[in-house]
């Protein structure tokens, strides 16, 4: 009975056995043998599971084994068909941080390279030699890959490159005579820009109807318009680069770099009507829509400006208490500068503004509060960032100009737009500067207007605006980029190669590294009390009476809330002090003097500054 029962087991384990081997049932998976592959277990498969074999882990794996058909004798060969793998290929994992660590890589051997000739850097611009290395690495990769797959994506560069620029612009800049010459500025942005925009984009389409740009550019005036606008503003980028490289005088500088960043709000407010015009057509434009127009322009000028002072505000009020904790400092700058930029963007505002006043506003404060070592940490930093943007963005135009399946060529637009807005900015600047002159102390002559009108650089801004557009909406797009490609390029190259020799010719007064000594700063503070009280005999509320009041307000009020109370409370006498005296010693360094220790470089503290010696600098006391 025993050995029925045991021959039945066999038998039904055969049979199981069998059936299992001829459904496919296999159970390779949980006792790790090879076997014949017929019907995959669904069962079987949930133990594999899907993150096996992702390129994005870079774990040790084994190899999927080939299906090995079993022998005559019913025996499956075996052979290790994978294994561990030492070294696996993982570009699909490193691929986005790779390629763009190998772009910053050759843009910063690129400065290098340019700044081994000394003879060449100061002929040629550096933006001019960055738009050529593009011109050939676009050609290299087109020639090797038969398409473009790198672009000066919009996005990238609104969110990520022009920040970096625009804030260290903003931080950085010269808060006095941006100030003593807003008027100016305001005017050459928002009339300036008005001005060309309109006359570009009228004068475009009276060009069209006469028949010298050809009927296969389909736009009609709203488009010519929009054209106009987002090709008339000076772009931000393009005077940084050639600017700061042909050394004009400051006052020259600060007008057309602060016309470049405030332009900024009426670009954005014109771009956004004129394609909302485009959208809905012009029978469907009503003489409600252009007070709405004005009014955006004011929301978005006023709003983004307002919004980066609450910014610059709060980054000065958390840098009172990082006293203990100095190594959060330059990040705190970083973030909120940035979130500056982008909280504008979320709304819709000038971003530009937002960030630039944003920088201004807490400059003051933030230097004071936060330490000597963040104060260096932040300037190399946003340096830094900034030339590397800029040199990716120029490097970029170059390489977008290469792909001709992203625009078309029409002779007759390209020339009219290049003589339009050549003529037009040079009758803006010179009418304006007219009607300025009748209330600036110090008048800008005809050589400072042949600068101005010479140097109104258009450049990635504009570029971007026009790769933004929709083709499906504004039909003559293609013409329209080719045509901003040739406006960018004959602006930063052609003008910027031959500014400085028109610099030169016209002898430009340049400007000076040299820092005031501490004989000028006095008797200019003598003079704005002494102007400031001829206004109030005068019984003028002038231009230095409302600074005055100004700076009584900031120091009774501003001050005690955003500065720390050991800064607060310093006298004004001694601070100059310390800053000349620290000026000195580095000078002393830079000049071959001994390299000294922080330790025997500092100053004494308040408490102890009655007993300090009587000495002239601080070389003298170290």
């Amino acid at each position: 009975m025993r050995c029925l029962s045991l021959l039945l087991f066999i038998k039904v384990a055969s049979d199981a056995a069998t059936d299992l081997y001829v459904t496919g049932v296999s159970l390779a998976p949980e006792l790790g043998v090879s076997a014949a592959p017929a019907v995959t277990s669904p069962v079987a498969s949930r133990y594999i599971p899907e993150e096996y074999g992702h390129p994005g882990i870079a774990l040790a794996r084994s190899a999927e084994e080939p299906a090995v058909p079993s022998t005559e004798d019913g025996e499956s060969s075996h052979h290790h068909g994978g294994g561990y793998k030492i070294v696996q290929w993982e570009w699909s994992y490193v691929q986005t941080p790779y390629v763009i660590a190998s772009w910053l890589l050759v843009a910063s051997v690129a400065k290098i390279l340019f700044h081994f000739s000394q003879r060449f850097t100061t002929a040629v611009p550096e933006s001019c030699m960055l738009i050529l290395l593009g011109l050939v690495l676009g050609a290299v990769v087109l020639i090797a890959s038969k398409k473009q797959p790198y672009q000066l994506d919009p996005g990238l560069f609104f969110l990520f490159l022009l920040p970096t620029i625009v804030g260290d612009a903003g931080y950085f800049m010269p808060a006095r005579l941006f100030f003593d010459n807003l008027g100016a500025i305001v005017m050459y942005a928002v009339v300036g820009t008005l001005w060309n925009a309109f006359c570009t984009g009228f004068c475009l389409y009276g060009v069209k109807m006469a028949g010298a740009i050809d009927d296969k550019v389909d736009a009609g005036l709203m488009e010519f318009l929009l054209f106009g606008a987002l090709i008339s503003a000076v772009d931000p980028v393009a005077v940084i680069a050639v600017f700061e490289e042909v050394h004009v005088n400051e006052t020259l500088f600060i007008i057309v770099f602060g016309e470049s960043l405030l332009n900024d709000a009426v670009t954005v407010v014109l771009y956004k009507v004129y394609i909302s015009f485009v959208e809905v057509g012009p029978g469907n434009v009503y003489t409600a829509d252009y007070f709405k127009g004005i009014v955006s322009f004011l929301i978005v000028s006023i709003g983004g400006t307002l919004v980066g002072l609450i910014f610059a505000v709060i980054l000065a009020f958390v840098t009172r208490f990082t006293k203990k904790v100095r190594i959060i400092e330059p990040l705190f700058v970083f973030l909120l500068v940035y979130l500056a930029y982008l909280t504008a963007e979320l709304f819709s505002l000038s971003a530009i503004l937002s960030m630039t006043f944003c920088g201004i506003g807490c400059n003051k404060y933030v230097e004071a509060n936060i330490s000597q070592k963040s104060r260096t940490t932040v300037k190399y930093t946003m340096k830094t960032l900034a030339s590397i943007a800029e040199t990716i963005i120029f490097i970029f135009l170059g390489i977008s100009a290469v792909d001709k399946s992203k625009w078309a060529w029409d002779t007759g637009l390209v020339v009219s737009t290049l003589i339009f807005i050549l003529v037009f900015r040079a009758i803006g600047v010179v009418g304006q500067t007219w009607f300025l002159n009748w209330f600036r102390l110090v008048p800008l002559d005809k050589i400072d207007q042949v600068v101005m009108s010479y140097g109104g650089l258009r450049g990635a801004v504009a570029f971007a605006l026009v790769v933004l557009l929709d083709k499906e909406q504004v039909k003559a797009k293609d013409y329209f980029v080719a045509t901003t490609i040739v406006v960018v390029f004959f602006t930063v190259m052609f003008q910027g190669l031959t500014i400085k020799p028109l610099v030169k010719w016209l002898k430009v007064p340049r400007s000076t590294n040299r820092k005031p000594t501490i004989n000028e700063e006095i008797h200019e503070r003598a003079f704005d009390h002494i102007l400031t009280a001829v206004e109030d005999i005068a019984g003028l509320n002038g231009y230095h009476h409302w600074r005055d009041k100004w700076e009584q307000f900031d120091k009774n009020y501003l001050s005690k809330l955003l500065l720390r109370k050991s800064v607060y409370h310093k006298s004004e006498l001694w601070e100059a002090y310390q800053k000349i005296n620290i000026r000195d010693a580095i000078s002393v360094i830079d000049q071959g003097g001994n390299v000294l220790t922080s330790a025997r470089l500092s100053l004494p503290s308040m408490a102890s500054r009655t007993s300090f010696p009587e000495v002239t600098n601080v070389t003298n006391y170290l």
